[in-house]
């Protein structure tokens, strides 16, 4: 038979709060379970108006929506947690009725019990109503957030919070911290679990796995002329939440932060983060000697013992530096050392970048805009050397100082100082991260805006001449300047949230300060501290705080480094559209022959560039391609430099399949643009004059890309006498608009709507009477008009 005794019984009192060396656990868990449940009805009350409308579309089944991808597991395990959560506090009443051995049970535990049960049922009911509104959010077509609500997070994070604050009590007896008895031992191991579940829900509940759709949208345009257009890949809603991938993310910065192959820069990374534990120290040992200072004055203590100490303080302090350690001798050493590493760091990730965007393909290329991608490319490198620099050398060791000076003030002045640290630091980085996760969708859609200006106006700039054709400069301007509007409206939100989250930081702070600094003077008052006490708490919560004051600008840097990281990890997990075959033979050049066989080739699914083109082009002999635009003429070449592969078919080069062999000896085909065909005279005189790399590199092949389609006739004929000096006995293929430069062709090709629909020589094909001699018809009447009116033709637009 269990019987209840008065509310306290032996474990109290419910007031004063403080007794025998540790928190009334009658006080503790009274007010505690209060608080959180609380803190769960007012959650609940918050997003229960959010539930599914009537008329609504009912929720995606789960395969569809939440069935595949990596955060299944997270999210069963977050919800396995909550679940025990639960049933602890029930738990701990059975383990406490089971040892009590018939003596009355105190009435704050069934209250705390009760009270603890219904908390972490509203938790547990929340994370289930959070996910079913994001599915059905998602089957209606919107995006979710990507995080939980705040209610909930503040709920997890005040239990959290309130295992740990159990710690100060670890030398009362009241506690279990001895594990005297049954009972001791019991309740100990019951708050271990509680102290996993909480924590391991207060991470969780950070990355929220539950609320991530696997589901993304694609828009691909078309083939556009001859060139490819852009694969328009676009989500619609907001993008997910900056600490997606995290993981991933972390291991790429360790990998970027331990400089492989460089010994030297190894050693110089371990004496660096030697130099951060000895700032640790040096923040430690600074106010000690202060206060000693200060009692020996107050004492009158030998002129020694005064002096030795006071030297002692200003070499630490010549050591240490300012308040935040940020002007000190160790901390500049350390600065100066880490240049070097910063700088082989920022080296590997641009040479890294650059080296992928080589290897992506034509098809990527011609669809993104090159500002845009620069711009990703020096923000990415940028924030990650600035990740680095946050992370190690601030972040760490504010959370350090943290952590050192509530165990300094818990053992060495009383456990109350601890608590008012523990307090204060919980509540600003709560503060902190819920704040900044709210204000980062600003900061985000701004680098999105910032992206969209810039590569506006470098498109404008690169194509000045046809602004200027079409009198298009005040359409321009305006553009830009709508884009300029757009940007500084999202830079102002992103600007005024900032100050919010500094005005709560402060606020948050001071009440910190003021409340420990009242209390040290309450104790040297009673006589329980020295004088020397008092500065010492002053000097060691400012030299505290000063850190923290910035630990809002390095989380905002960390978080704004995150989102600049994100275009650029994007970048690096764009796969190459052309793939090398494992153990890929080279490919051999010796006399140039080259066959396309039945080739068919398609841009986007659904319409085909090239259907069944084959020809074969003898060693030595020249290959004109002719055509009206789109026909797929410069898509031939393309596919012979192996930009793409193709949907069926063969290319063999020498008789070797292109698509067996690596894509790197295609560089010795040798493209042979306009300006370079001007030279190409100089060059055949002069080409034995060449290294012996470049040499080999001009044999066997030239391809010719439209060379002169844009000159006059006298520059025309020039280059077709350099092109016959330089082409001779190389296997040539020639994509031309104008047939006046391909007569003398060995085979010409005649491309409309992707197929071949003539092929043989010039004489052949006017006999013929077809397609091409009706486009030579064409362009000798366009000379004729010409010739018989020399004066400048005005363009119509």
């Amino acid at each position: 038979m269990v019987t209840v005794g008065n509310y306290c019984q032996a474990e109290g009192p419910v007031g004063p709060a403080w007794s025998k060396g540790g928190l009334s656990p009658c006080f503790f868990f009274t007010l505690m379970p209060s608080i959180l449940m609380a803190l769960g009805a007012l959650a609940v009350v918050l997003v229960l108006p959010c539930k599914r409308q009537r008329g609504e579309r009912p929720a995606v089944p789960d395969a569809l929506s939440w069935g595949a991808g990596p955060r299944v597991a997270p999210y069963v395990l977050q919800l396995i947690l909550a679940t025990v959560q639960v049933a602890l506090p029930l738990a701990g009443l059975v383990g406490r009725v089971g040892t009590a051995r018939g003596a009355p049970l105190p009435g704050y535990l069934l209250l705390a019990s009760i009270l603890g049960t219904l908390a972490s049922a509203c938790g547990l009911g929340l994370l289930v109503v959070e996910r079913n509104q994001a599915r059905q959010k998602l089957a209606m077509g919107a995006w979710i957030k990507f995080s939980h609500s705040p209610g909930l997070l503040l709920l997890w994070t005040v239990a959290f919070a309130a295992e740990n604050l159990a710690l100060v009590s670890w030398n009362s007896p009241q506690w279990w911290w001895k594990r005297a008895d049954l009972d001791q031992q019991v309740q100990f191991s019951l708050w271990v679990l509680r102290y996993v579940v909480s924590g391991g829900l207060f991470v969780l509940g950070l990355w929220a796995p539950g609320l991530r759709p696997q589901s993304y949208t694609f828009q691909v345009s078309g083939e556009d002329q001859d060139v490819e257009r852009s694969q328009d890949q676009s989500r619609e809603g907001p993008p997910p939440s900056t600490w997606r991938d995290l993981g991933r993310k972390l291991r790429l910065l360790s990998g970027y932060l331990w400089p492989r192959g460089s010994p030297s820069l190894q050693l110089v990374v371990l004496f660096c983060l030697g130099l951060m534990g000895l700032d640790r120290g040096l923040n430690v040992l600074v106010p000690i000697f202060y206060r000693d200072i200060v009692n020996l004055l107050t004492e009158k203590a030998p002129w020694h013992s005064l002096a030795w100490t006071v030297t002692t303080y200003v070499f630490l302090k010549f050591l240490q530096g300012g308040g935040t350690g940020s002007t000190g001798f160790v901390s500049n050493l350390r600065t100066f050392l880490w240049i070097k590493v910063q700088q082989f760091t920022s080296r590997q990730v641009e040479l890294r970048l650059f080296s992928h965007l080589h290897e992506l393909s034509l098809r990527w290329h011609l669809g993104r805009r090159t500002g845009e991608v620069l711009r990703i490319v020096d923000r990415g490198t940028s924030s990650v050397t600035g990740l680095l620099s946050y992370l190690i050398f601030n972040v760490i060791p504010t959370l350090a100082d943290i952590i050192i000076g509530i165990i300094y003030f818990s053992m060495f002045f009383n456990a109350w100082f601890g608590l008012i640290v523990f307090l204060c630091m919980s509540l600003y980085l709560t503060l902190t991260i819920v704040v900044t996760e709210w204000r980062t969708k600003f900061r985000r859609d701004m680098n999105i805006q910032e992206n969209a200006t810039r590569a506006r106006a470098v498109d404008s700039l690169l194509n000045f001449e046809t602004v200027k054709y079409y009198n298009a400069e005040g359409y321009e301007v305006d553009r830009y300047r709508e884009a300029i509007i757009k940007y500084q409206d999202l830079e102002w939100k992103s600007s005024a949230s900032l100050v919010l989250l500094n005005q709560t930081q402060n606020l948050v702070i001071g009440l910190g300060l003021l409340a420990g600094s009242l209390l040290c003077a309450y104790f040297v008052s009673e006589q329980k501290l020295q004088v020397g006490d008092f500065v010492l708490f002053g000097t060691y919560i400012i030299q505290l705080y000063m850190p923290l004051n910035w630990f809002g600008t390095y989380y905002r840097m960390i978080q704004t480094n995150f989102i600049d990281m994100e275009n650029m990890f994007d970048l690096l997990k764009e796969e190459t559209e052309v793939k090398d075959l494992p153990g890929a033979g080279p490919l051999h050049f010796q006399m140039g022959r080259i066959e396309f066989e039945n080739v068919y080739f398609s841009y986007t699914d659904g319409r085909e560039t090239l259907q069944d083109v084959s020809f074969t082009v003898m060693p030595g002999q020249t290959l004109a391609l002719v055509g009206p635009s789109g026909a797929g003429k410069s898509t031939i070449l393309r596919l012979l430099f192996r930009f793409y592969d193709i949907n069926s078919g063969c290319i063999r080069i020498d008789g070797q399949d292109i698509s067996q062999c690596p894509r790197t000896p295609f560089s010795s085909m040798t493209p042979l643009p306009t300006i370079f065909a001007m030279a190409a005279s100089q060059l055949g005189m002069t080409r034995w004059k060449l290294p012996p790399k470049l040499q080999a590199s001009m044999m066997p092949l030239w391809l010719s890309l439209k060379a002169t389609s844009a000159l006059d006739t006298s520059n025309e004929r020039a280059i077709q006498a350099s092109l016959a000096k330089v082409c001779a006995n190389r296997t040539t293929v020639v994509v031309a608009h104008r047939l006046s430069t391909v007569v003398n062709a060995d085979q010409i090709l005649v491309i409309k709507d992707g197929c071949i629909v003539e092929r043989g020589r010039h004489e052949a094909l006017l006999s013929r009477g077809g397609v091409y001699a009706d486009m030579w018809q064409l362009q000798q009447q366009g000379q004729d008009e010409i010739s018989e009116d020399p004066k400048p033709q005005s363009k119509a637009w």
